[in-house]
């Protein structure tokens, strides 16, 4: 491919740019396109009694909650009628489905302790994110002054729906932020602005299709809207380290007096090889996302794995037309040439004496750098894990500052109500056993108050009879109970077990926030073995196939569990526990982590530990084929690539800065995660552990047993190269036409290289 790119470079250039203007013109609009929610597992016992509670008893959580305050008390004449004139006016908008209100049902729930304020519940027609859309041009009509009343607006279709208007003004920023940060980055590794500026192409054509690929599936599924944002910065960091690691061997090529043309194909065997392998290893360990039924999650790995191949091929179509026609003049446009000094005769870079240190002293070197790890790792035994609400938009917001004063005013906690469906239990003709069932779940210790078409139960005993309201509770052959919890809200999840192991008069089914969340949980517990088993299983196949080494895949595996755990250690001491909470803006702790970001953190970082183990290894590799020197194999591939994937891993820190700089927890806590996951590896890992371990493992690093070895020369898809050219890891063949395997100028696995001569 990289021949046929340098032999028809302008054909090539002409055909990117024509295809980069129809991607940014189908990409128009796509962000409106964009919806939110999919927080929440699908199929669960939680999710199929919240639709038996919307298509039977038209209940359920509301989508929206208005809160109505006036100076006058609600019970006022004037008050009085202003607020049914708002519920009436309510309930005629197009797509409002139900209307509760104080006025209408006379709830004492729906009224705040000062007699002040009052509730509007509303639920909307269709899905979530139907919900969230009708949200959206539903409640600026609503809120603000309305006579005596001032209304506010929360509930989760009105998150959603801010939560998406906040994402796309971020999205914007992090174009004009994230971007230049980038470049910069690059023009310090480079010095050169040509150099510079052609990875950071690379990228922005990797982008454009990214919005043109989110345009096309939000025609076939729903896309969430941090979609742009998380794969905007993922896509764009990834391209450009791509092209940085060709950019980089392509100038190493030229400087040796390379042609280009030749130059490039070197390039491309060598450091577009080990692209490939990252991009598979990346799509592989992305596509994992989609065991989870989670929406988001599966939203993020299907548009992940979309940018994540558009980088590669342009890596892989583009880069090389860009370096064949810039040639030697890679170089042109050093801005930093007059502040540069002149380096010394015998000069060693810090990453080859770093190298040199922990191969002279694996054991106290690998041992600190692994302690040091542990230790960022260590909160982590005590997460917490909770479902996305309100508290990940600003506490300015208007749907998490409603949220907030609801809580305060009001005994009812309707984001932490149980709903208990008896689906076989007529509450008219079997009241008794309906009675008896609301006394024991009454008195369960964690319960406060149980509410039924009977009447309201507390501690065992029936507290009220009957109301307006209690009608709601009511349908042919079934009924069910509002349950809320005496406790703290941890305590509402073990509530709900006690709630389904708690005999009943019939079948039930129980559903709420709190439900919902603890599905959620056993959802992503359930898959996540077979998630850990796929990406582990096909990372070991990925690196054997490419170095034919035994021990390494396993090693990248270790390396990559260890600063992955560092990273979740650090994120439960941040936005769990609160800890330097003032360094990343004052967002609302909430005692626990989303349990969707620590899975799509693992994707994506896993993937790019193995991605710079890649290119570390495959640098060592060469220079053992070469010398047959362990220890100064190690010595120069980290020597060679040290800087490199520090610079690569500082580009996607840049990219991922306007996620860490984000107003929405979540946003914020990927960027801070996979950041610092990326950063731990680049420098820690790779240039304390490594070297480390293989310095104490020695020339086994190159072992496979003969079975394994002779399955490597069948199955490796590069074992073939023109022995007149640079091998697939650019080591010198002998100088004939014939085809010899890749292996040929190698030692044999399961063999010691032949020791050379001093």
């Amino acid at each position: 491919m990289a021949r046929w790119s340098v032999r028809h470079p302008w054909w090539v250039l002409a055909a990117a740019l024509g295809l980069g203007a129809l991607l940014a013109l189908a990409a128009v609009g796509s962000p409106a396109r964009l919806s939110n929610g999919g927080y929440i597992a699908n199929g669960t016992e939680a999710t199929r009694a919240e639709k038996i509670l919307k298509d039977r008893f038209d209940a359920g959580i509301p989508d929206l909650v208005l809160h109505v305050r006036a100076d006058a008390p609600v019970t006022d004449p004037a008050v009085d009628r202003a607020g049914r004139e708002l519920a009436q006016k309510v309930a005629e908008q197009p797509g409002v489905r139900r209307v509760l209100s104080y006025w209408t049902v006379g709830d004492s729930r729906l009224l705040s302790r000062d007699g002040h304020a009052a509730l509007v519940t509303v639920d909307l027609d269709g899905g979530e994110h139907a919900a969230a859309r009708r949200a959206a041009a539903l409640v600026p009509r609503l809120t603000g002054r309305h006579g005596p009343l001032r209304v506010t607006a929360t509930g989760p279709a009105w998150v959603m729906a801010q939560a998406t208007q906040v994402s796309g003004r971020e999205l914007l920023q992090a174009e004009l932020i994230g971007a230049p940060l980038a470049v910069l980055v690059l023009l310090f590794a480079f010095g050169s602005l040509t150099a510079a500026l052609l990875p950071a192409a690379v990228g922005g054509l990797a982008v454009a299709g990214t919005f043109a690929v989110l345009r096309l599936l939000t025609a076939v599924m729903p896309v969430s809207a941090f979609a742009s944002n998380i794969t905007t910065a993922l896509g764009f960091g990834l391209a450009i380290d791509y092209g940085l690691f060709v950019v980089t061997r392509f100038r190493e090529e030229v400087s040796t007096g390379t042609g280009p043309a030749e130059a490039v194909a070197r390039t491309m065997r060598t450091a577009g090889r080990t692209v490939m392998y990252s991009a598979a290893t990346v799509v592989i360990c992305l596509s994992t996302l989609l065991l989870f039924p989670l929406g988001f999650l599966r939203s993020l790995a299907v548009a992940g794995m979309s940018v994540v191949a558009l980088a590669a091929a342009t890596t892989a179509l583009v880069l090389p037309a860009l370096l064949a026609v810039i040639g030697t003049r890679i170089d042109r446009g050093d801005l930093f040439a007059p502040l540069r000094r002149p380096r010394r005769d015998g000069h060693v870079s810090l990453w080859h004496r770093a190298a040199r240190v922990a191969t002279a002293r694996p054991v106290l070197s690998g041992g600190l750098a692994a302690l040091f790890l542990v230790t960022l790792a260590f909160p982590f035994a005590h997460v917490r894990f909770g479902v996305a609400d309100e508290r990940v938009l600003p506490a300015r917001v208007e749907s998490h500052a409603t949220a907030s004063r609801i809580e305060r005013e009001f005994d009812l906690p309707w984001n932490r109500t149980l709903a208990v469906v008896l689906t076989d239990v007529d509450a008219v003709n079997q009241q008794e056993q309906l009675d008896a069932y609301a006394r024991r779940v009454s008195a369960l210790p964690a319960v406060g108050e149980v509410s039924t078409a009977g009447g309201v139960y507390a501690q065992g005993r029936l507290t009220a009879g009957p109301t307006v309201g209690s009608l709601l509770y009511i349908t042919r052959g079934a009924t069910w109970l509002a349950v809320t919890g005496s406790g703290p809200p941890p305590g509402d999840e073990r509530l709900v077990e006690e709630l389904r192991a708690l005999p009943s008069p019939g079948p039930h089914l129980v559903s709420g926030r709190p439900a919902r969340l603890l599905d959620t949980e056993n959802a992503i517990l359930r898959a996540l073995p077979w998630a850990a088993a796929i990406v582990v299983g096909s990372v070991l196949l990925l690196l054997f196939l490419f170095t034919g080494s035994l021990l390494i895949p396993f090693k990248a595996v270790l390396m990559g569990a260890l600063s992955l755990s560092a990273s979740f250690g650090v994120m439960v001491h941040v936005f769990q526990d609160g800890h330097l909470r003032g360094l990343l803006g004052n967002f609302t702790v909430t005692g626990e982590l989303d349990t969707s970001m620590p899975v799509l953190i693992f994707g994506a970082a896993f993937a790019l530990s193995v991605d710079y183990e890649l290119f570390l290894i495959s640098r060592i590799q060469e220079e053992y084929r070469i010398s047959g020197d362990h220890r100064a194999s190690v010595v120069a591939g980290i020597a060679r690539t040290g800087r490199m994937v520090t610079v690569a891993a500082t580009i996607l820190a840049a990219a991922l800065f306007p996620l860490v700089a984000s107003n929405i927890v979540l946003l914020k806590l990927f960027g801070c995660g996979l950041a610092l996951a990326v950063l731990v590896d680049a420098t820690v890992v790779r240039g304390v552990l490594v070297p480390a371990f293989m310095r104490l493992t020695g020339h086994a690093n190159w072992w496979a047993p003969r079975p394994l070895a002779a399955l490597h020369r069948r199955l490796s898809p590069d074992r073939w190269h023109r022995s007149g050219d640079r091998g697939a890891e650019g080591v010198p063949g002998p100088r004939d036409t014939a085809l010899t395997p890749v292996t040929s100028s190698a030692p044999r696995p399961g063999h010691l290289p032949p020791r050379p001569s001093r």
